[in-house]
């Protein structure tokens, strides 16, 4: 064990829980607790601390569903609710990862993930969120989803909007955030071609604050996951000082996934994701979060 007699050794905790695989996580607090009988989580935070390094550790030392209930935990821990880091995790899941999360976090909690999100957030924001949490997205069906059901959308996006006195928030949100991604490129492709700008442009048009800015990573991760993810990670290194827990909680829920944003990175900004982590972090953090992005994506 790393934690035990006189001080922690880091190094062999990032070693030990940064170069693991989401898969590997699924079973190692499991076995941890079978061996030790100790909670993993429980000792991360009491030998690590609250800081990014320590926090880290504790979302890596749960199972990735689990971590990500655990980060929802934090988003509505404390003064205020972290709503960036709300709507990153509950907005564009697929329906099936959306039940488990609910299951899971009630198992965690024991409390309802819809009614705790409900008192969390309101307005806009809310809808956006409830509606993602429904698990309503359409099944993708060729010929339900159709060119002319795609033209129809565009529409009634269209007439939510711009196409009429005031926008009509709740259906704006409820075609994105019901409409399978398949079908809503095909949607963006209409409305380019009827109204002469993207989904994109006529969210940023019609939503404003928290809110618009859930609707946009839905549109993102639906219609560019890879690239949304990138520009996610890079909004957390912006401005003065690094949002840590956001940086974190983006690389280790999308682990999986990171030799794709990876590479949508360094096309993005001409720029690798470990030196964007090397030139923002520093020290045992800095150490493990490059653990978990070369563990799946090793630098070339």
């Amino acid at each position: 064990m790393n934690c035990i007699g006189w001080g922690t050794d880091e190094d062999a905790l990032v070693e030990a829980l940064g170069l693991t695989t989401a898969e590997e996580r699924t079973k190692i607090p499991m076995c941890f607790k079978d061996m030790f009988k100790n909670d993993l989580k429980k000792l991360m935070k009491k030998e690590c601390g609250k800081g990014g390094l320590g926090q880290a550790l504790q979302y890596l030392a749960l199972t990735p569903v689990e971590a990500e209930c655990a980060m929802i935990k934090t988003a509505c821990s404390g003064a205020g609710t972290n709503e960036t880091l709300l709507y990153s995790i509950l907005c564009g899941r697929s329906n099936v990862d959306m039940e488990l999360l609910k299951k899971t976090y009630y198992k965690m909690y024991t409390d309802d993930l819809v009614s705790k999100v409900t008192g969390e957030a309101a307005g806009n924001l809310e809808k956006a969120l409830v509606g993602s949490l429904q698990a309503a997205e359409e099944e993708f069906d060729e010929e339900f989803h159709n060119e002319d059901k795609a033209i129809q959308d565009a529409e009634a996006i269209f007439e939510a909007g711009q196409g009429t006195f005031g926008t009509d928030e709740s259906k704006l949100i409820k075609t994105i955030v019901m409409s399978p991604p398949k079908h809503l490129k095909q949607v963006n492709l209409q409305y380019c071609d009827k109204y002469g700008y993207t989904l994109f442009k006529a969210v940023e048009k019609e939503m404003g604050g928290d809110s618009e800015a859930a609707l946009l990573y839905t549109l993102g991760i639906k219609l560019k996951p890879f690239e949304t993810i990138a520009k996610f990670i890079k909004s957390a290194c912006a401005g003065i000082g690094t949002n840590e827990l956001l940086l974190t909680c983006t690389l280790v829920r999308y682990q999986t996934y990171l030799p794709h944003v990876c590479a949508a990175h360094q096309k993005l900004f001409d720029k690798s994701l470990q030196k964007r982590i090397l030139d923002e972090c520093g020290g045992d953090y800095e150490k493990l979060l490059l653990a978990v992005v070369n563990k799946v994506s090793p630098e070339e």
